[in-house]
């Protein structure tokens, strides 16, 4: 006689089979979590989740995409490694992308630029715009099939493939970049720009008879920071005076409403998509040399123990006495004889500014502000289309007016704070737990000695930057570093800056390219003209611009990067054959990155190493064996083989 159970019958194995009961407490006891997928190039993504991320399997995806929110079930979790598989897709994720059109029988499709996105679109016949195969396109997702590939139609036809302009074109389109201004917004640009300031004139703290300046990049065509600087009695005063954008977009005009979607100007090496329209950027709101201009002053008197003594905040009139480049302005404080003769006030000042930027920097260094040393790229095209990439220059002329824009900033923030009005701050958290962890361990490794406060703070990093500086490592420190802390974003809450060791911080001085800037402005404007009444109504436009300025900020440091790649690889497929110097970068189990020291980039991949089989320490960033290794930061002579367009990726060979 078959003995049976209540709950299960064991089948001809002894295992126990699934009744309703079972199936609905197993559902009970399993773990389940919701977020957004990031995708992988091989098929594969991670869901980011806040208490932790979590792996899925291309197989365990259901037609899940890059950028759907789903709902996924735990199926593994041991440490940090945790894994899970999507039991419900709650939301597609983007639309429309750019990419490459190939066409066949059926209709043909678009392999997307973004890699994350690694499933191919597939085009019907007669949804293809026109495209032939090999052109770069726009596509929008139009249907998702409950088997297969997503269906889509090609919306725009940018160009070639691999041809500069459509290219560009592209990664603008993939990165949301919005190109040319509507007419609207030209036009209602153009109109504020051309509106009489007299009446401003009478109101204003007059300022045109102050030595004010603004010192700027060489190609730099939008002006909207001067500053000026005079020793008093117990100190300085300094006064950094911003180009008032807000007289002219007005809250919520067509103007406005497209600079809150832009969010940001982008930088580009030929050209720059701005926030605002150029009748504003390059003209009404530039602080071009010779003009009476509209600004928002920030006047701070600063002890000469670098203490902020005392500041006011005035809607002001400025006429800038000299548009001097980095270039200039550090001639003269070199002593340049030419430079300081022809302009002796100007220079003079220069040396003021010098003195107090030098108080400054010390007050911000031992209050723990980490000031990391990462070289960046300044890539610029000849008449003759030659790409020269160089490192960009950061001397006294560039970090005064950075020290002298962060005090700034952070008095407008703190001032905001103490009278517990809106702002949109930049905030900077301390770094996970997980990171900072495997950060001091791998410093460790290179025989560094740590020493950690249970409460990590900015001076501990700071002194650590201090303990390695002109070792050969330091670089590789200060990379390592900077990968284990956070990113910047904006918040109407105030949580502090980390990196700078600010207490208070936000952004004021570039409303011109950055929309929080010009909410700040508004809010400031509001308290001088109206009181704390009228500034407390801006709670939720501080809170929304917040949200939208972080995104879209992303999106714009994923654009540059993009483009920046397209560069350096036009700039190495030149240089096919020839040797450079340069340094690893990057350690994976695949090979090596190696950074040239103008920063192009490239990969040695690990099968073409010398030396035979190498293993991978993950937590030291070392490819070794028993003879040789390859660590992060090691200095190494490699020849370029070989550019891949398609992944602006280049293939070098160690030397």
């Amino acid at each position: 006689m078959k003995r049976e159970n209540k709950k299960y019958r064991a089948d001809k194995r002894g295992k126990k089979q699934r009744t309703p009961e079972r199936v609905a407490r197993r559902a009970k006891e399993e773990k389940c979590v919701e977020g957004e997928l990031q995708g992988t190039e091989r098929g594969s993504a991670f869901l980011l989740h806040d208490g932790g991320d979590y792996y899925i399997a291309a197989g365990d995806l259901n037609g899940a995409l890059h950028g759907d929110r789903v709902r996924a079930r735990e199926i593994r979790s041991h440490g940090h490694s945790r894994q899970a598989v999507v039991v419900e897709i709650l939301g597609r994720g983007k639309r429309t992308f750019s990419g490459t059109y190939v066409s066949n029988r059926y209709g043909g499709f678009v392999a997307a630029d973004e890699r994350r996105f690694f499933a191919d679109i597939f085009i019907d016949k007669g949804k293809n715009g026109g495209a032939q195969t090999g052109d770069k396109v726009a596509v929008l997702i139009t249907e998702y099939p409950p088997h297969g590939n997503p269906k889509g139609e090609i919306t725009e036809v940018f160009g070639r493939q691999f041809d500069k302009t459509a290219e560009l074109k592209s990664i603008e389109y993939s990165c949301g970049i919005r190109g040319k201004f509507p007419e609207a917004v030209v036009k209602a640009a153009e109109k504020a720009a051309k509106g009489s300031i007299g009446q401003e004139c009478f109101r204003r703290l007059d300022l045109t008879n102050e030595l004010i300046f603004t010192i700027d990049g060489e190609d730099a065509r939008d002006f909207d920071d001067a500053v000026s600087v005079r020793k008093t009695e117990k100190g300085y005063e300094l006064g950094v005076h911003i180009a008032d954008v807000s007289y002219y977009v007005r809250e919520s005009d067509v103007v406005d409403k497209e600079a809150y979607e832009r969010a940001t100007s982008v930088y580009f090496p030929e050209k720059v998509v701005p926030m605002l329209p150029e009748s504003l950027s390059n003209g009404a709101c530039s602080l071009v040399e010779g003009e009476i201009r509209l600004t928002l002053s920030c006047i701070m008197e600063i002890g000469a123990d670098g203490e902020t003594a005392g500041y006011r905040f005035a809607e002001s009139l400025i006429r800038s006495r000299a548009r001097l480049t980095y270039t200039e302005a550090q001639k003269m404080l070199d002593g340049d004889a030419q430079e300081t003769a022809r302009r002796p006030e100007v220079a003079a000042a220069l040396r003021e500014m010098r003195e107090l930027y030098r108080i400054l920097a010390k007050k911000r260094a031992e209050r723990g502000s980490v000031d990391f040393e990462i070289p960046e790229a300044s890539i610029t095209v000849g008449k003759d289309g030659e790409i020269r990439i160089e490192k960009r220059a950061r001397d006294d002329a560039h970090r005064l007016i950075e020290e002298f824009m962060i005090r700034a900033n952070e008095t407008v923030a703190g001032a905001l704070y103490k009278m517990k009005l809106p702002c949109v701050y930049r905030v900077h958290e301390k770094p996970e737990e997980s990171k900072l962890q495997a950060f001091y361990e791998f410093v460790a490794g290179l025989g560094v000695p740590v020493r950690r406060s249970g409460n990590v703070s900015g001076k501990d990093f700071s002194a650590l930057l201090e303990s390695v500086r002109g070792k050969s490592y330091a670089n590789v420190v200060n990379t390592v570093m900077l990968r284990s802390m956070q990113k910047a974003k904006y918040s109407p809450q105030d949580i502090g800056h980390f990196g700078l060791a600010s207490e208070h911080y936000c952004h004021f001085t570039s409303p011109i390219r950055r929309y929080p800037d010009l909410i700040v402005h508004r809010i400031l404007k509001s308290y001088l003209n109206g009181g704390k009444k009228c500034a407390a109504a801006y709670k939720d436009t501080a809170a929304a611009a917040a949200q939208q300025s972080s995104a879209k900020e992303l999106k714009a440091q994923e654009a540059e990067r993009a483009v920046d790649d397209f560069y350096k690889m036009r700039y190495l497929s030149a240089h096919i054959g020839e040797e450079f110097d340069g340094v690893i970068s990057s350690v994976t189990n695949f090979g090596i990155f190696v950074e040239l020291e103008n920063t192009a980039e490239g990969l040695i991949r690990i099968e073409t190493l010398k030396g035979g089989w190498y293993e991978f320490d993950e937590k030291n960033f070392v490819l070794k064996n028993k003879s040789k290794s390859y660590r992060l930061g090691q200095a190494i002579r490699i020849r370029v083989d070989g550019v891949d367009a398609i992944s602006r990726k280049a293939e070098f060979s160690e030397v």
